[in-house]
């Protein structure tokens, strides 16, 4: 009986490590698309018969949650949610600020010059990471923002 507890233990251990390894790896493995084009259309289905609910700007990052033929069901940062058409996108990594206003540096660091503001959905070019900061362009600044004050 001791042996058939023993198993039974070993079993829940080896279901929780599974659950968690593919909770991460779904995680780490989250695709980004970015718009290519100003006017694209965001549906509420995968069809140009479907609702348009919203109209996207050049590089809006978009977050792919599942495909279906040549059409992406995606979501932003707000969490709305909407279909794509796949050509209409790439894999071009743009970000977008999710707080009131993130401060641009010189620099990767809070110790480095304060060179200028970005506000709330502003859409910003990913050019270059080093650890928490990215190197982002728009084209009136080209500066570095901590990557929590921005989406993805």
């Amino acid at each position: 009986m001791r042996s058939r507890d023993q198993l039974m233990l070993i079993k829940s251990v080896v279901l929780a490590v599974s659950i968690v390894v593919f909770s991460t790896t779904a995680l780490l493995a989250a695709e980004f698309v970015s718009v290519v084009k100003d006017g694209v259309n965001l549906r509420s289905g995968p069809s140009t018969q479907n609702d348009v609910l919203y109209q996207l700007p050049a590089g809006y990052p978009l977050k792919v949650l599942s495909k279906k033929g040549k059409w992406l069901k995606v979501s932003d940062f707000e969490n709305d949610k909407g279909w794509v058409f796949s050509s209409l996108v790439s894999k071009t990594p743009y970000v977008i600020v999710k707080v009131k206003e993130c401060n641009a540096r010189s620099g990767p660091g809070t110790n480095y010059k304060k060179i200028g503001t970005f506000a709330r959905e502003v859409i910003l070019k990913k050019i270059g990471r080093k650890g928490e900061w990215l190197k982002v362009y728009h084209p009136q600044l080209t500066g570095w923002v901590h990557s929590k004050l921005v989406w993805p």
